[in-house]
């Protein structure tokens, strides 16, 4: 079964909070998503509760290594997902980026200059699940 790491802002901005529900929800058609817990309701800005932050890391680490695809939704910037990216493409994993296109927002040049992850920007949900779709087999 496809192993699929998952990334969203959290400590960075919630307010994508449905949209990555929505995502993984159909990641989880494609396999399993290894974070399910980023489209948990009760995870705030604040992070997890109940783990330090190195049992944090150190866990997310672990899923990294065994993931087969990372997905990382980017359009909240956040440091930890930038961090997740660099350390799954350290890792010779498959990168799929998804950029929701808005006015006022740009993708950061360290990700969308990156030749090692696949980026593809989106509008609408269903175009999103279509990207995921295409990519994801």
């Amino acid at each position: 079964m496809l192993k699929i790491y998952f990334a969203g802002s959290i400590r960075g901005g919630r307010e994508d909070i449905d949209l990555y529900k929505k995502i993984i929800r159909h990641l989880q058609l494609k396999g399993e998503v290894l974070t399910e817990h980023i489209g948990y309701g009760e995870i705030t800005p604040e992070g997890e509760t109940g783990l330090s932050d190195y049992e944090i890391y150190s866990r997310d680490l672990h899923w990294l290594s065994i993931c087969d695809i990372i997905v990382a939704e980017v359009t909240t910037p956040s440091l930890g997902v930038g961090f997740e990216i660099a350390k799954a493409i350290g890792l010779k994993k498959k990168v799929l980026c998804m950029f929701r296109i808005q006015d006022e927002k740009k993708l950061s040049a360290m990700i969308s200059g990156c030749p090692d992850i696949l980026i593809r920007e989106y509008q609408t949900f269903e175009e999103a699940m279509q990207i995921i779709d295409m990519c994801i087999i």
